[in-house]
């Protein structure tokens, strides 16, 4: 996810090794799985099937405190819509 809800004081900024992708994320944690080439495990599985393993490829690169959470997450807005500061 690129946005935080207002008034967020913490999150994690990550990137994935896997497809590039840039994200805040209000976990901590060293790495997650990607929202966008991640996959979730299905727990839903059949007795013959092995269980998935959930592929973690997002590496916490910084944890935001104060201003810095908003500046981040309006630059990767900003990323994202090509500079339209219009919808901000």
């Amino acid at each position: 996810m690129y946005y935080v809800p207002d008034d967020t004081k913490q999150c994690g900024f990550y990137e994935c090794c896997e497809c590039g992708s840039r994200f805040l994320d209000l976990r901590i944690a060293p790495t997650l799985v990607c929202p966008y080439c991640g996959e979730e495990v299905n727990m839903e599985i059949g007795p013959d099937e092995e269980m998935p393993k959930a592929k973690e490829d997002a590496k916490l690169i910084q944890m935001l405190e104060g201003e810095d959470v908003l500046k981040y997450d309006t630059l990767l807005s900003l990323a994202v819509t090509g500079g339209d500061y219009n919808w901000i």
